[in-house]
């Protein structure tokens, strides 16, 4: 019995990953739908995505060091439920304001699960392999990122409403099923400071700009398709969905390149990759070329976030404090990338592909190459590959 609660536990840590991203997108498509029974428009409503947005990225710049300090798994299940809560009353929201309301609470909810849950995948497996665990849990979040538009929608054939019905049914399993037990933790509790070292917030400048400049520019991808070849709204997504269905199906690939050749080469090769696909996506005149770089760069942009995940769960100490952070500047990045690049955008279409794609080829070279003595190379990330000997295998 005792091994069939751990394995729960093991899945519900894993299914975790879904949740937060499909919370987060899951309006997206029913945008119009959510408009008309508030009598706004789809423009107004599309408000409920950076609701969300906002409180889960800026709480998550403390969220992972008070759940250490607090407890990860009593955390974790007190979010959960402040998700169920705040779900169930956007399934019942009678005002737009309400609605509102309900996804600020729920993004402030999934801040202090993802960081949590990405410490405990750490915790528990064994360090020649959190490459492969992490990619899994990044295969999770990508397919609640892709999902959410597809079953959002097709929750809207009877009501919107009922979406978020089912986010709190399967908020409420993983609150009910919990986590494996917090690792022991010798010493005084965790401070703010420990979080905000200069190797993390080096890192968190690169998931900065490598989410910000080359997964969260989509926006940038659907104006070209509409602008230079004219494609209508569901041909576009269906363009789109392209990163994101790479992404799910080469995360775990990516984790297992991760435990071969590291963490920080993996980092400097997505970014480097994709910042070169992202100029053919900006540039090429064919739209099936674009289709198919832009969903090869959903392959480099997980190399770039598992692998920062790695970097910084390999080293230690404030595990949760410290990916908190890296994952909020992430997300404060693509929260940035709309307002930087639509305005280039119309000023010079070509240009506002090549500067996000010259920051991504820069910036994470520059920040990951810099390495002192606090940054000596952990076995998640020794660098460069290099031939191997007998006996020469990771986590020996």
């Amino acid at each position: 019995m005792a091994g069939l609660r751990g394995r729960v536990r093991l899945a519900a840590l894993y299914a975790g990953g879904f949740l937060g991203p499909f919370g987060g997108a899951m309006t997206s498509s029913v945008l119009p739908e959510v408009g008309a029974d508030f009598g706004v428009s789809a423009g107004s409503a599309a408000a409920t995505l950076t609701g969300y947005l906002v409180p889960f990225a800026l709480l998550m710049l403390v969220s992972g060091t008070l759940g250490e300090r607090w407890g990860a798994r009593r955390t974790v299940r007190i979010a959960y439920g402040g998700y169920v809560v705040a779900s169930l009353l956007c399934a019942v929201a009678w005002s737009f304001p309400v609605l509102m309301g309900g996804r600020a609470l729920q993004g402030a909810a999934n801040a202090f699960t993802t960081p949590l849950l990405l410490a405990a995948i750490a915790a528990v497996t064994p360090q020649a392999r959190l490459g492969r665990a992490l990619g899994v849990f990044a295969s999770m979040q990508a397919a609640g990122q892709t999902s959410a538009p597809l079953l959002g929608g097709l929750a809207a054939e009877a009501s919107w409403r009922w979406a978020f019905v089912g986010a709190a049914v399967v908020a409420g399993a993983l609150a009910v099923a919990g986590l494996p037990a917090d690792p022991p933790r010798g010493g005084d509790r965790p401070g703010l400071r420990s979080a905000w070292r200069p190797r993390t917030l080096r890192l968190a400048a690169v998931g900065f700009v490598g989410w910000g400049c080359l997964g969260g520019v989509s926006f940038l991808v659907a104006l070209r398709l509409g602008d230079s070849f004219a494609l209508g709204a569901g041909q576009r997504g269906l363009v789109l969905t392209g990163f994101g269905l790479v992404g799910i199906v080469t995360a775990r690939l990516t984790g297992w390149l991760i435990d071969r050749v590291g963490a920080r080469w993996c980092v400097l090769t997505g970014a480097v990759v994709g910042g070169v696909l992202l100029v053919g996506v900006g540039v090429l005149p064919s739209v099936v070329a674009v289709g198919a770089l832009w969903a090869a760069a959903g392959a480099f942009s997980q190399a770039v976030i598992v692998g920062l995940n790695a970097l910084v769960l390999s080293a230690g100490g404030n595990r949760g404090g410290s990916v908190s952070v890296v994952q909020s500047l992430r997300f404060l990045g693509g929260a940035v990338s709309p307002v930087a690049f639509v305005p280039l955008y119309h000023l010079d279409p070509v240009g506002a592909f090549l500067v996000p794609a010259g920051l991504v080829l820069a910036v994470p070279p520059v920040l990951l190459l810099r390495r002192g003595r606090a940054d000596a190379p952990s076995p998640a990330s020794p660098g460069p590959p290099r031939p191997r000997r007998g006996g020469d295998r990771p986590g020996r």
